[in-house]
C-alpha cells in the first residue's frame, strides 16, 4: 500500500493534537503564545546549517515546518485560512515574481531580477491596506536591533534619504571590536545596548519620514 505523502500525515496529527482529546498544551496554544517559537526555531535553524550538520538541519527544519502547520490549523479552526491556502498563496506568489523563469521577461543579472522581485511587489500591494506608502516601510518590527538599523540604513540610503558616509576608514574586523566594545561598555554602566539602538533606530526613522515627506 502506497504511503501518503509525510505532509498530509503531519496535518492530520496536527489536528488530532488540538482536538478535544487531544494534547492539552496544544489545544491550549494561540498564535500569540506561539510567536517566540518560531524565533527560536530559527536560530536553531542557523546554528546547524552553520555547523554543516545535515542531520541537525533537518530537524530544525521540520520543527520550523511545525510552525507554519501549527499556525495554519487554529487559523482553520476559527475559519481564516489553512495550510492549503499558506502553500497555495505562495506558489502563486514565487510564480508570479519570477516572470523570467515562468513568463517571458528576460533579464541580464541578479540586480534586474530584484528590480523586477520589487516592482511586482509594489504592484501587489497597490491600494491595499499593505501597500507601502514610505520607502521606509516594510521593515520587520521585531528585528534584533542590528539588523533593523541595517535595514532602515539601506532603505534610507537608497531612497537618498542618508548622506554618503565620509567617516573614517575602518576594516571589518576593527568594526567588530568597536561593536563589541560599545556593547560591553554599555552592559559596564547597566544599560542595554539593546534598547539603546532601537530608541535611536525610532529617532532615525522619524527625521528619515519627516525628510521623506519634505521631498514629496
Amino acid at each position: 500500500m502506497k504511503r501518503q505523502p509525510a505532509i498530509n500525515d503531519l496535518l492530520k496529527v496536527m489536528a488530532k493534537l488540538r482536538s478535544p482529546k487531544g494534547c492539552p498544551w496544544d489545544r491550549e496554544q494561540t498564535h500569540l503564545s506561539l510567536r517566540r517559537h518560531a524565533i527560536e526555531e530559527i536560530y536553531e535553524l542557523i546554528d546547524a546549517i552553520e555547523a554543516r550538520d545535515d542531520h541537525e538541519m533537518a530537524e530544525e527544519l521540520g520543527d520550523l515546518l511545525l510552525q507554519v502547520v501549527f499556525h495554519a490549523q487554529m487559523a482553520k479552526e476559527r475559519g481564516a485560512f489553512d495550510f492549503e491556502t499558506v502553500a497555495r498563496q505562495q506558489v502563486d506568489k514565487l510564480i508570479r515574481r519570477h516572470p523570467h523563469v515562468f513568463g517571458k521577461v528576460k533579464v541580464k543579472n541578479v540586480d534586474e531580477v530584484w528590480a523586477n522581485w520589487e516592482k511586482i511587489k509594489r504592484a501587489e500591494k497597490l491600494g491595499t491596506h499593505r501597500e507601502r506608502k514610505s520607502a521606509l516601510d516594510g521593515i520587520p518590527k521585531h528585528l534584533p536591533a542590528l539588523l533593523r538599523a541595517e535595514k532602515l540604513a539601506k532603505k534610507a540610503r537608497k531612497a537618498n534619504l542618508l548622506a554618503k558616509n565620509s567617516g573614517e576608514e575602518i576594516s571589518r574586523a576593527n568594526l567588530g571590536k568597536k561593536l563589541f566594545a560599545l556593547a560591553e561598555f554599555a552592559q559596564s554602566r547597566g544599560w542595554s545596548a539593546e534598547e539603546l539602538l532601537s530608541d535611536e533606530i525610532k529617532r532615525r526613522e522619524r527625521e528619515f519620514r519627516k525628510l521623506e515627506k519634505s521631498k514629496s
